[in-house]
């Protein structure tokens, strides 16, 4: 760094603790009222802080991994200590898919937004273009600067948002799906028997709601003070598990089997519209800064050693112009093939969720004391290894039985329908 350069190292604790749970709170939140009706309240809590405090560990060995390797900036850099060149490649686009993904479910997020708005004033296919349409325009901004201050207004919208209904649900009559006539009591159960794969979807979108993980590499590397990351970590989870168990046990107290995913159709119909209204600046913000971000990567891999990286040349338009839409491409099939909110967002918890917030944690420890010519045999070791290799076996687990279990839940939508099938004009914000 000049003299007269930026300097990308002036980030404090207490910035950090407000940076991280931007990175994860987001879309997940939106679903989490669901997960408890599914496995009941009291499961549903436990496996909130049980993930949490699986998931709070994986952050915290992205700080002491980057303590003792300064180089690595991303998980691909890591993919690529643990597996040589190949590993670089599988982790970049394991990362892309991740947050193409994201983009996809945030699409789908804003055409139920518009159709609550509108009540489904025009086929909601129609409504998911016109959000990819949005997000392929801002995600083409080529810097980043001027787009990463508009993610502080969206986590914001989103959470606003949330506690909207919150307070709502608590307040009203009855939740929007219950009967409207006779007596109204809640009938959220404590416990739940949800089927095997009804819980392990269930798992799977608490994981998409922590798997804020791999962006927590940049973030420490702009730190002061690397040493107080574990400070500001601990900070930030402590902040999205009460708000998260806050907001999913109030809306399912309430709402009972009649929530809905996302939770911002719960409420009255009023409500409704108030809350999307307020989310949707957030969930265009989400759409394009996970359009943006794979694209970028996309773009400097291919021009990368090439004076058209930098300069303004017809090379360097036409290749970032196309990385932007092919991103853009992607996510808007997503949408439109997976169109049932809880099922895309367990489907990416399961499928990357795990494998960039689990796995690849417990692969990194190994990495740093297995073979390490200090190792002593002692109990920390002993406790330490053998909780790599759970969160290796645990995570591969998860990621299987999560990822069959949300295909199945997809395949059971397309042979219901109901207003949910694949690039359908139905109304899909009455789910």
């Amino acid at each position: 760094m000049g003299d007269n350069g930026p300097n990308y190292r002036n980030l404090g604790w207490i910035g950090t603790a407000v940076l991280m749970p931007k990175a994860q709170i987001g879309l997940g939140v939106l679903g989490i009222p669901s997960v408890l009706s599914s496995v009941g309240l009291i499961p549903g809590v436990m496996l909130l802080l049980v993930i949490g405090g699986i998931a709070t560990w994986s952050d915290y060995i992205v700080g002491v991994f980057k303590m003792r390797h300064r180089h690595v900036y991303g998980i691909d850099d890591v993919g690529e200590m643990l597996f040589g060149p190949i590993g670089r490649e599988i982790f970049a686009v394991a990362l892309c898919l991740f947050l193409t993904f994201i983009s996809g479910s945030a699409m789908l997020s804003i055409s139920i937004a518009f159709n609550a708005l509108s009540n489904n004033a025009i086929c909601t296919a129609i409504f998911v273009v016109i959000a990819a349409l949005v997000t392929f325009a801002f995600a083409s901004i080529r810097t980043l600067s001027r787009i990463s201050p508009l993610a502080w207004a969206g986590a914001a919208s989103i959470i606003i948002s949330a506690f909207i209904v919150t307070i709502a649900v608590g307040v009203q009559d009855r939740p929007a799906a219950a009967p409207k006539q006779g007596a109204w009591q809640s009938d959220y159960k404590l416990f739940n028997r949800p089927s095997f794969a009804e819980a392990q979807k269930a798992i799977s979108t608490i994981i998409f709601a922590y798997a804020g993980t791999p962006a927590f590499f940049p973030i420490v590397s702009e730190m002061r003070d690397p040493r107080q990351y574990t400070k500001a970590l601990v900070t930030c989870q402590t902040l999205i598990s009460v708000t998260y168990i806050t907001i999913g046990v109030v809306i399912y107290y309430y709402c009972g089997t009649y929530v809905t995913s996302p939770a911002l159709g719960s409420a009255g119909p009023t409500i409704k519209k108030v809350s999307y209204g307020v989310a949707l600046p957030g969930l265009f913000v989400t759409a394009i800064l996970w359009t943006h971000l794979p694209a970028k990567y996309v773009f400097v891999r291919i021009l990368r050693g090439s004076p058209h990286l930098t300069a303004n040349t017809l090379i360097h338009w036409i290749t970032w112009i196309g990385s932007t839409l092919t991103i853009t491409i992607v996510a808007y099939i997503i949408a439109s093939s997976v169109p049932v909110f809880d099922d895309l967002v367990s489907l990416v918890g399961a499928l990357f969720g795990t494998f960039l917030t689990i796995q690849t944690m417990g692969m990194m420890w190994l990495f740093d004391n297995w073979s390490s010519s200090s190792r002593d045999h002692n109990r920390r070791w002993l406790i330490g290894s053998l909780w790599s290799v759970f969160t290796i076996l645990a995570g591969t687990y998860l990621m299987i039985g999560g990822t069959y279990s949300c295909i199945l839940a997809i395949v059971k939508s397309y042979r219901e329908s109901g207003g949910t099938s694949a690039w359908s004009c139905a109304d899909n914000s009455s789910s």
